[in-house]
């Protein structure tokens, strides 16, 4: 007659060897992939652009989110009447958080990185601001949350002529195509002067849009020569400094570049459409690394 020991080490065998048969692992399969997450097309595009201007002789410069108005409208040139200072554009902090006669708000470009770097370093200045930025719109080409890349140079005897040059050269490089037509079109901001709208040439071919040719044009950025007003407001001096500032939308590029149509799955998180439209974490990224590669 067995003991109580024995019977629990009878006891413990069995659940170990039932345990073993319900766990066998066939070492025959095939391992499964594991699962990868994806750099969103947004982070892609961010690389790829600083890696352009990086090339070109351009440092990243970045500043704060939440911005007074000073920075964000005032010194900026933007007149007190602005349709963007008004509440159904801009997101204002509540009045009782303002500082020395200055609201607080979540800024509405990236123009007042812009503004903190002529204060705080000496010309020449060549920087892009690339970040958040809000607007009170949504909508399939616009969200409350976006991304913008603002560029400046700030230098002696700049002009139109370098403005264009930098565009064309960041175009062709963005886009991958030699073949780019940039039409620059009089526009008005109040922080440059002149202003210019600047338009793409492209073509749609089986109803998808190529970048290149004269066929069609398609308005992508805009820009102009600072202001000398805004030179000023910073502490140089306009009749010694000039200068020049660009600004696209960084989603709305990646949307022109990747085939993308609606600009608000860009913030769903939407597993499927990064696993589709991501990019691998371990490319280097370069600006021929591809959806899905």
């Amino acid at each position: 007659m067995r003991g109580y020991e024995e019977w629990r080490a009878f006891s413990e065998e069995f659940e170990i060897n039932a345990q073993l048969m319900d766990d066998t692992v066939d070492v025959t399969l095939p391992v499964d992939p594991a699962r990868l997450g994806t750099v969103h097309p947004v982070s892609q595009v961010m690389d790829e652009l600083a890696e352009i201007f990086a090339d070109l002789g351009f440092a990243v410069a970045t500043g704060p989110e939440i911005e007074d108005d000073w920075h964000n409208f005032t010194a900026l040139n933007i007149p007190e009447s602005h349709p963007a200072r008004a509440m159904h554009d801009t997101f204002y902090f509540p009045e009782a958080l303002a500082k020395e006669g200055r609201r607080f708000l979540l800024r509405t470009h990236t123009s007042p990185v812009q503004i903190r770097t002529m204060m705080s370093e000496q010309p020449p200045i060549r920087i892009i601001a690339p970040g958040r930025v809000y607007r009170s719109d949504s909508d399939a080409t616009h969200t409350p949350m976006f991304h913008q890349l603002e560029g400046l140079v700030i230098d002696r005897n700049i002009h139109m002529g370098h403005l264009k040059w930098t565009l064309e050269t960041f175009i062709k490089a963005f886009f991958e195509v030699d073949d780019v037509t940039l039409r620059f079109r009089p526009s008005y901001f109040p922080f440059t002067e002149p202003s210019a709208e600047v338009d793409v040439g492209c073509s749609w071919e089986g109803g998808t849009l190529k970048i290149g040719g004269e066929a069609s044009w398609l308005e992508i950025l805009g820009s102009g020569m600072v202001h000398p007003r805004v030179i000023a407001a910073c502490g140089l001096d306009p009749a010694e400094w000039q200068g020049f500032a660009f600004g696209a939308g960084i989603d709305r590029l990646a949307m022109l570049k990747y085939g993308m149509t609606d600009l608000r799955a860009f913030f769903d998180g939407d597993v499927r459409w990064l696993k589709h439209y991501g990019f691998s974490p371990f490319a280097v990224p370069t600006l021929s690394g591809g959806v899905g590669a």
